[in-house]
């Protein structure tokens, strides 16, 4: 095989199976699937409340990648939780609980985004009381919300969530679609690999190119 052709088969091969991993292409959450979810997490004995939320975003799914937005305000004095060291500080909480999370999110092309401390008290505040402290704000990407429903849905994230309740003295966490989005992996993956790809080839081939 001619190695110019190779040189960028390969490249694209690599970008192929990388959208692969990353798009989920399985289409909206069926009936079916999230009547298995409600079900399961009914017999588990969770949050009435919390189960209807999540039944009705997963039910009006609409098959796409979402970003998901926190405001994260840690307890300066969290209680004692079974199965951490007692007097466990929250970051210590926190930590145990992402144990099981980040294996689970990048396992399924998830990830975090964005992570930073607050570095001030809310400068914009309407509509909303007690919301003038955060300690951090996140954004983690999810492939689907098929892959939450898996994340969720696992009995291993209910024996860590106590973990992460604890931990917390208050947080709002909410699903966006993006209509722009110039930082999705796919774009900035694909780019590197173009880029590199007529790096190479420029120094592989295009010495030939010059003495021809």
């Amino acid at each position: 095989m001619n190695r110019r052709l190779l040189l960028w088969l390969v490249p694209t091969a690599l970008y192929a199976v990388f959208v692969t991993w990353y798009t989920d292409f399985g289409g909206p959450l069926t009936d079916a699937e999230v009547d298995t979810f409600v079900s399961s997490m009914q017999e588990r004995g969770g949050d009435p409340e919390l189960i209807a939320r999540m039944e009705t975003f997963f039910r009006e799914d609409s098959g796409n990648q979402f970003l998901m937005l926190n405001a994260i305000d840690m307890n300066d004095n969290p209680p004692d939780v079974e199965g951490a060291e007692p007097g466990a500080s929250a970051g210590e909480l926190m930590g145990l609980y992402m144990e099981y999370m980040f294996p689970a999110l990048l396992k399924r092309a998830s990830h975090p985004v964005i992570y930073g401390d607050a570095v001030y008290s809310t400068i914009d505040l309407v509509g909303i009381e007690g919301a003038e402290q955060w300690t951090a704000g996140a954004i983690f990407r999810y492939r689907s919300r098929r892959t939450l429903m898996e994340i969720v849905g696992n009995p291993a994230m209910s024996e860590r969530h106590e973990f992460k309740l604890a931990a917390l003295d208050k947080t709002i966490a909410y699903p966006i679609e993006t209509s722009l989005n110039p930082g999705d992996l796919r774009i900035l993956f694909g780019l590197t690999l173009l880029a590199l790809t007529a790096l190479l080839d420029i120094a592989c081939f295009g010495r030939h190119k010059q003495r021809a």
